[in-house]
């Protein structure tokens, strides 16, 4: 775990006090928009699980509460991790780069809010006073949600495979560290494993081929920066990931610092920011095809920028040199150095970190395996006018709008429409990037595509219940005068 930086954050005196006053108003909020608060999923039996959510993130427990809100309470959170996250394993930023007044994992209560805990905790100067909410302090606040909602994350399980079964159910199959293995039957199955939950962190091939395993990371892998001290770092990509772990080897005291980006510019404008408005974040999913098309191109296109923060961190230390137009051409060990060669020169390192970011493809993931060859990629639907054609854009998987992936060939693969994924596949289809601010409408979605499918599985159950419903509530018939007429 990698060390926190210092925010001076100092719990009030009476923080308990307030943290058990806030509990009570989430009691009373939570019971007075209860309603309709029947029970009224019917049960498979036989331990079938109605819902299983793999990932137990920021995604996973919304999610969670947002079915239990449905009343959909025969559910399942597995956590491969820890119970301490990702914001404390390998997240390296000081602060979210989403704004602190961000919402989504309280789905509209205010109690729950991210505000509504900090200022219990910590007060409402420090909150106004607070630009960015640091991660930290973030992941405290996952943690509170959980306990506070007791939701079901069974944490340490590892997914390996997620297939279909007969009569409509999926299985998932997981193991501990300790080698125990376990087994669940479910109608529905959720992918919220994270960004990169549909495919995997990119190392490029010539990194692979050509340097020893630990003489590079990615910035998604465990990195002892304390061993870089003294040491020559370069970092290959400008994205923020990148730019996070170059802050972080300086920080560390690493001798020298290159970093080199592709781009001949850095990009200054993020367009992650101009998305943040509730027509494009609820309804981006519901545009045709081809607009859909045309607004992640741009989107693509303009790329998204280190924070300025995150810049001035690097920035601030005399040893940081940034290379732009220069895209890795070549790379090899000479003695006991790494040799990046690019256009504006070589340079010349002990160790290198990897910020390429990440390819979609499920195939990479093993608990995707028997879906992959199945699922239908935006190729597969979609055929781009002239000069719009985008490779990368179209290896993305074509969700519906609840976020279920679908068959590439019609009729292959039916189970696919109770298998969902809020990672970042899911961008090209409903322009969720797995992130905080595209949080509230992506568990919206899924929910709401759950809980129809559960009804319409059983209307016919449902209506024969109706006709039979038998609950009077009009059964006093007296009348003040001297009875009732038959006309």
């Amino acid at each position: 775990m990698d060390a926190l930086p210092p925010f001076h954050l100092m719990p009030l005196p009476d923080a308990e006090a307030r943290l058990a006053a806030l509990a009570d108003r989430v009691a009373w909020e939570l019971s007075t928009l209860a309603y309709p608060a029947r029970d009224w999923v019917r049960p498979r039996g036989d331990g079938v699980r109605d819902v299983v959510v793999v990932g137990g993130g920021q995604c996973g427990l919304a999610l969670s509460f947002a079915l239990r809100r449905a009343r959909v309470t025969n559910t399942e959170v597995l956590e491969a991790g820890t119970p301490a996250g990702i914001w404390l394993r390998f997240a390296r930023m000081h602060t979210l780069r989403t704004p602190k007044h961000v919402t989504g994992p309280e789905l509209g209560v205010p109690s729950l809010s991210v505000r509504a805990w900090f200022e219990a905790r910590f007060g409402e100067h420090a909150w106004a006073s607070l630009a960015k909410i640091p991660r930290a302090v973030w992941q405290a606040y996952l943690d509170w949600l959980q306990g506070m909602l007791a939701l079901p994350v069974e944490a340490g399980w590892r997914v390996g495979a997620v297939t279909p079964e007969a009569d409509d159910l999926l299985a998932v199959t997981a193991e501990r560290d300790d080698g125990m293995r376990a087994r669940w039957l479910s109608r529905h199955v959720v992918m919220a494993t994270g960004v990169d939950g549909a495919g995997a962190w990119q190392v490029p091939g010539i990194v692979a081929q050509s340097l020893p395993a630990d003489r590079y990371a990615h910035t998604a892998q465990p990195i002892d920066f304390a061993a870089l001290a003294g040491r020559r770092v370069a970092v290959l990509g400008a994205g923020a990931s990148a730019f996070d772990n170059a802050a972080m080897a300086l920080e560390h005291g690493a001798a020298r610092l290159d970093l080199l980006a592709r781009r001949p510019r850095l990009p200054a404008v993020n367009p992650y920011r101009w998305m943040e408005f509730a027509g494009f974040l609820n309804h981006f999913a519901d545009l045709p095809d081809a607009l859909k098309w045309r607004f992640m191109r741009t989107i693509f296109a303009m790329n998204q920028p280190p924070p300025q923060e995150t810049f001035s961190r690097c920035a601030a230390h005399a040893v940081f040199h940034l290379h732009l137009a220069a895209p890795l051409r070549a790379l090899r060990m000479e003695g006991d150095a790494i040799i990046l060669e690019t256009p504006r020169g070589a340079v010349t390192a002990d160790f290198l970190i990897v910020g390429t970011g990440l390819v979609v493809e499920p195939a990479l993931r093993t608990e995707l395996a028997a879906a992959a060859p199945h699922i239908a990629r935006w190729r597969d639907r979609f055929t781009p006018p002239a000069g719009e054609e985008d490779a990368a854009l179209g290896a993305f998987p074509y969700l519906t709008a609840d976020f279920a992936f679908t068959e590439r060939v019609e009729g292959s693969a039916p189970w696919l429409r109770r298998l969902r994924s809020s990672s970042f596949a899911a961008m090209a289809s409903t322009a969720s990037s797995g992130g905080i601010s595209t949080l509230r409408p992506t568990v919206d979605r899924i929910a709401r595509g759950i809980t129809r499918d559960l009804f319409l599985d059983q209307a016919e159950a449902d209506h024969a219940a109706l006709a039979a419903y038998d609950e009077r509530e009009l059964v006093d018939l007296t009348l003040a005068s001297e009875g009732t007429r038959p006309w």
